[in-house]
């Protein structure tokens, strides 16, 4: 079963320094229908104006990544970590028992543009953590690269829940394949661009939960950039 999440049914917010989109409910926006998928909680399109960004707040148990489409954004956080973060990048803060944080767009006279995810974790209290890795261009070109996964295999992130993430950047025409073992959901994500799951269009912004399937199956209509997550 396929069930698709268009972009212009997503919650909207405009802060004026900042303008986000909600695939689930976020803040402000409550939907009872798209409180997440499996342990997906949150995919946020964030573009955040030049010097602005989101001041010190707090986070508990949530595994969060950042990853960045345009421009670069500038994370601190209370276990002393300061970093900046660029198309490419992909970013992992366990926020655990406690962690404090902020992000600014590190640019002061261009935008950033960055998808900002929560994954709910298998454990509770655990102690906080960051890391951030970078993935060549030719590893997304060459099709689903793991970016993230429990046991940080083929070098990709690690994250404390059951959940892999890959990530690819496509040619058009370009297709992929992701198998599903009996019983695992998939949830993809459009960053840009144009493909097909199967007989279905998406486009940017647009994601599909998956659900019964055998396999995540992707052809790029046009150069397409799409994240898809293998969830239990």
């Amino acid at each position: 079963m396929v069930t698709i999440r268009k972009a212009a049914a997503r919650g909207h917010a405009q802060h004026g320094w900042l303008e986000s989109y909600h695939s689930f409910s976020f803040a402000d926006y409550h939907d009872p229908d798209h409180m997440g998928f499996r342990a997906l909680r949150v995919i946020n399109e964030d573009r955040v104006r030049a010097g602005s960004g989101f001041p010190t707040h707090s986070h508990r148990d949530m595994e969060i990544l950042s990853y960045v489409l345009e421009g670069a954004l500038e994370h601190r956080d209370s276990i002393g970590t300061g970093s900046v973060i660029r198309p490419g990048d992909v970013q992992r803060m366990s926020a655990g028992r406690g962690v404090s944080h902020s992000e600014f767009n590190a640019s002061k006279t261009e935008p950033v543009h960055f998808l900002q995810i929560w994954l709910i974790p298998t454990a509770r209290g655990i102690d906080p953590g960051y890391e951030q890795k970078t993935f060549p261009p030719a590893e997304l070109a060459a099709g689903l690269r793991l970016l993230a996964s429990p046991d940080g295999a083929g070098g990709s992130l690690t994250v404390h829940t059951d959940a892999a993430v890959l990530g690819a950047t496509l040619r058009p025409g370009q297709s992929v394949e992701h198998p599903l073992a009996p019983g695992r959901h998939a949830w993809v994500q459009v960053a840009r661009g144009q493909l097909r799951l199967g007989d279905s269009p998406l486009e940017a912004g647009d994601g599909a939960a998956l659900s019964d399937e055998k396999a995540v199956r992707l052809v790029a209509t046009e150069a397409a950039e799409v994240l898809v997550f293998d969830l239990a």
